[in-house]
């Protein structure tokens, strides 16, 4: 007679499996529209150089990192994850700019190529400065406005307790408000809850994609807020229209 061979395997946790792969997933998507707001922001200014402010040009940029910074240092005295949010934002702005132009060579670059044509130079020495002549603004405006999007990243991560504090106050009022619904008889509607559930995240993302492509200088505030209204708004929507029995 044979025996049946049995092959122990570790138990799965499939719920573990997929909140880990959701996480993922979250952080990757926040990185792919980090990664795309920023060049956004760069071709916004751009494009306002040639069409909404051409008599400022890359005055422009530098308003808005001089606006942005001001912003910090005058509404954002105190913060629940840093003792001094203006030093961190500062910080967060010029570390930001180390590691992309002076960690890289770029800013080497860029003053080489600023630099008026030498005549005893090499012709592709001549021509890249030549070249780099016409759009030596939009190359400054570009390292600008990546200035501006780190400060406001920075202004973001700060703002993250707005997000958590609002969500918590929304979670239990719809809790609250569930259970009133169970006792009461209420009626249930998987239709609401699961389209309020599909807006939480997106309502975060859009805080981020929309602060940090702004072209122009905004509060913080005017964006944040509005946004961590509507994400409470949408947790509170979805803890009170959860399925009353489990």
């Amino acid at each position: 007679m044979s025996t049946a061979r049995q092959q122990t395997t570790p138990p799965r946790h499939p719920a573990q499996q997929g909140l880990i792969s959701r996480l993922i997933a979250a952080v990757a998507s926040v990185l792919f529209w980090l990664f795309i707001a920023l060049p956004f922001s760069i071709v916004s200014e751009w494009a306002g150089m040639w069409l909404w402010w051409p008599e400022e040009g890359v005055d422009h940029s530098r308003r808005m990192l001089e606006q942005e910074i001001q912003y910090v240092h005058r509404d954002f005295g105190q913060s629940m994850l840093v003792t001094e949010p203006a030093a961190y934002v500062r910080l967060f702005a010029d570390v930001s700019y180390h590691y992309l132009f002076k960690a890289t060579g770029f800013e080497a670059a860029v003053i080489w190529l600023n630099q008026p044509p030498d005549p005893l130079g090499s012709n592709l020495q001549q021509t890249l400065r030549g070249l780099y002549a016409g759009v030596a603004d939009h190359v400054l405006a570009a390292m600008t406005i990546t200035q501006v999007f780190a400060v406001r990243l920075a202004v973001l991560t700060l703002a993250m307790p707005v997000f958590v504090l609002f969500g918590l106050v929304a979670i239990v009022d719809g809790l609250v408000q569930r259970d009133l619904r169970r006792w009461g008889g209420g009626r249930e509607s998987s239709f609401v809850y699961h389209h309020a559930k599909r807006l939480v995240f997106p309502s975060i993302v859009l805080t981020w994609v929309v602060y940090l492509g702004l072209p122009v200088s905004v509060h913080p505030n005017f964006v944040i807020l509005p946004f961590a209204l509507l994400s409470a708004v949408a947790l509170a929507v979805t803890a009170s229209t959860f399925k009353k029995y489990l």
